[in-house]
């Protein structure tokens, strides 16, 4: 049985090649339980942070993007990496304005989880943005073409219990939301 006393041992780390969004990592790890050691790719990446933004009409806006990895669209909180030492509220406020033209002066933690702790060594943040606004156009990347979808705050929840969302990051912020 695992446990938090028996942290695996790295025995040595590898470089690997830079991925855009990630730079892999291999590192020779030892098992506590057997001894035995095997080599584990580590994705790096920046934090990332994304928001559930309310509407004074209670919806929360989403954004409906293509997704490279699914060969789909998703319907999912905005949201995105943070800059180079950027911190994160000021992230959170960025990529709602950059990706929906929104902005609030209500502003609530939610809180983070792992990104995926499997392989990956990056956290989201997840924040709530009350009395959310349309006020800017949108400020996208070369690599984003995003629909603003506003939806009613009772029928998200019974989306997210349905499984309409394949977003992890969307999910595990709305469980958050919904939880408080």
């Amino acid at each position: 049985m695992a446990t938090t006393d028996k942290k695996w041992k790295r025995l040595s780390s590898e470089v690997g090649p830079d991925l855009k969004l990630f730079r892999a990592r291999w590192d020779e790890m030892q098992n506590p339980r057997n001894e035995k050691s095997q080599k584990m790719i580590i994705l790096q990446s920046k934090d990332a942070v994304n928001v559930v933004a309310v509407s004074p009409q209670k919806t929360i806006v989403f954004v409906r993007q293509y997704r490279f990895g699914i060969e789909d669209f998703t319907l999912e909180l905005p949201g995105g990496l943070l800059n180079h030492d950027e911190e994160v509220i000021p992230a959170a406020k960025r990529e709602l304005r950059e990706e929906t033209g929104y902005v609030s002066e209500n502003w609530e933690e939610l809180g983070k989880v792992a990104s995926n702790p499997v392989f990956m060594d990056s956290y989201i943040f997840h924040y709530l943005a009350e009395n959310a606004n349309a006020k800017f156009e949108l400020a996208l990347d070369d690599g984003e073409d995003v629909e603003i979808v506003e939806i009613p705050i009772e029928e998200v929840k019974k989306m997210l219990n349905a499984g309409t969302f394949q977003h992890p990051h969307t999910i595990s912020a709305l469980v958050l939301y919904f939880a408080r």
